[in-house]
């Protein structure tokens, strides 16, 4: 995996069948060629889906988020490159081990991405779910990807709001992917972290999912064509 110039949109196809996933992009033709293929979508339909993308000459962002053994792992990213995915998820949280796996599954054709901690949650959902009362969600992060570096993954899933920390402390080592992004007249919905494309972009994002702020709107192109104006930033 090479480095990227400036920062990278990319779609969630998070809908339910592959019709819908084509309608979509058929939607944002000439304006996206990189799209996101998440649980409910690749369960639904599975490689061929990857595949297809691939065939109409787009990039695929599997969005699997493994988290299992290493062996199990290191087989289902090894997979994954196999279908043409380019970039993969597994979580930080399985360890150093487990994503070194991820890694050597991957090899150079696809770049493994470690989620560190979900935009779902705030640092009262961080606490719960770690046991440890007065976690802080960017002192989290941080460790994450400190993991996710020594193990020689591509990069971090992070929010718009951790990735400056992360950018200032990793430098180019890794890539960070932003999701939960919105505009800023736009609802949040159940992400409890979110960014303007022009916040991702400032907070040093080489990727930003581009979800519902795109495919839930009315004219999902002119979204598109709005979300790319903001990340290219002032003219």
């Amino acid at each position: 995996m090479t480095a990227l110039v400036g920062v990278t949109p990319i779609v969630a196809l998070d809908v339910p069948t592959r019709v819908q996933a084509d309608a979509l992009a058929d939607r944002l033709r000439g304006l996206c060629g990189f799209y996101k293929v998440g649980s409910e979508l690749f369960t639904a339909e599975g490689p061929p889906v990857v595949r297809g993308f691939r065939e109409r000459g787009a990039e695929v962002f599997l969005d699997l988020k493994f988290h299992d053994i290493p062996n199990t792992v290191r087989g289902g990213a090894r997979s994954a490159t196999r279908m043409g995915a380019r970039l993969l998820t597994v979580h930080a949280a399985g360890g150093r081990a487990m994503v070194e796996a991820a890694v050597e599954g991957a090899g150079d054709g696809c770049g493994i991405l470690a989620v560190t901690v979900l935009t779902s949650m705030d640092e009262r959902a961080l606490a719960e779910a770690s046991g440890r009362d007065g976690a802080r969600v960017e002192d989290e992060v941080l460790r994450l990807a400190g993991v996710a570096a020594a193990a020689g993954a591509y990069g971090v899933v992070c929010s718009g709001r951790e990735a400056p920390a992360v950018r200032a402390r990793f430098g180019d080592a890794l890539r960070i992917l932003v999701p939960g992004v919105r505009f800023a007249d736009g609802a949040s919905h159940d992400q409890a972290r979110v960014v303007t494309p022009a916040g991702a972009a400032e907070a040093g994002a080489s990727y930003v999912v581009l979800g519902r702020v795109v495919t839930a709107h009315a004219d999902p192109a002119a979204a598109m064509r709005r979300a790319c104006a903001e990340l290219a930033g002032p003219v």
